[in-house]
């Protein structure tokens, strides 16, 4: 991998990827300069110009750009994201960041339809640039935090749109989803889970059993800072809205997300006439496995 990158004060600021994997790991540094900014359209397909330095040394010659793109890792060091870096880049599912993000651009993830995923390499209760990142995408999105302990969440799409009073020709500006509640619950740069899941009730008012079957899983799996009340409100949901749960966990081959649907003390059985159908043995093998006999204790009366 090669990249075409130009100085920015200390630091460098990458302009363009060249190489032949669709999910590149950019560098911490360039010519000794760390790598602070991602340019504008970066990963466009639209052509940069300007003020442009290229490894001398690099016989790379295709672009990892629009459609070619499907996953990135940026580096620690990565502080700003200038506007359309990802433009129409259809296929970006997954985008991996440092904790260091300060400042992101206009139209980042336009058009990112298949964008599934943002994971941030650190604690989950590390400040983080996870708030502008969710501000950048209202459609459906999961975070990871790969730091230990580690913690995943759910944030449902919402709606935005502006409705003209005529004829005074004022503006209203409306949203619908709760999606755009959730990604309000922060504490400075830390996330507050409490916050978070205080939202479900309200979500499970407008939201699909998919989509609250999702937000129950990601918190019950990895249960960072969750109190007793929330994980009775989501296992609550989950035995009540027991196929959708366990169509969510086969459609995406969890076996995680199965020995825990499996604990809330569900019937099995279509769900593993389900895993049979779509050829998952190892799920069927989770659902029907007989829960183990504790060993006898013996003792000298017995014999």
């Amino acid at each position: 991998m090669a990249v075409l990158w130009q100085p920015c004060g200390a630091g460098a600021r990458i302009l363009r990827v060249l190489g032949d994997s669709p999910c590149p790991v950019l560098p911490d540094c360039v010519d000794g300069r760390p790598v602070t900014e991602l340019g504008p359209y970066c990963f466009s397909a639209r052509p940069v110009e300007g003020g442009l330095l290229w490894p001398a040394d690099s016989d790379e010659t295709h672009e990892v750009t629009g459609d070619f793109l499907e996953e990135v890792v940026l580096p620690d060091s990565l502080r700003i994201l200038h506007s359309a870096a990802f433009y129409n880049c259809h296929r970006l599912r997954r985008v991996e960041a440092g904790p260091n993000l300060e400042s992101l651009g206009s139209d980042l993830f336009t058009n990112c339809r298949a964008l599934r995923t943002f994971a941030l390499r650190a604690a989950p209760d590390a400040e983080t640039g996870l708030k502008k990142l969710l501000g950048a995408v209202s459609a459906d999105v999961g975070v990871e935090f790969l730091g230990e302990p580690g913690a995943t969440l759910f944030y449902p799409e919402y709606f935005e749109w502006l409705d003209e009073n005529t004829p005074a020709h004022i503006f209203n500006h409306s949203i619908e989803g709760e999606g755009y509640r959730m990604r309000q619950c922060f504490a400075g740069g830390m996330v507050d889970y409490s916050a978070y899941d205080a939202t479900f009730a309200q979500t499970c008012v407008g939201e699909s059993e998919e989509k609250l079957c999702r937000m129950a899983l990601a918190r019950l799996l990895a249960p960072f800072a969750l109190s007793e009340n929330a994980r009775a409100d989501y296992e609550f949901y989950l035995t009540g809205h027991p196929d959708a749960a366990f169509a969510l966990a086969i459609a995406e081959r969890r076996e995680a997300a199965l020995r825990l649907l499996v604990g809330l003390g569900l019937d099995v059985r279509e769900a593993a006439a389900r895993c049979a159908r779509a050829g998952w043995s190892a799920g069927a093998t989770i659902l029907l496995a007989r829960p183990k006999r504790a060993a006898k204790q013996y003792d000298f009366d017995d014999l």
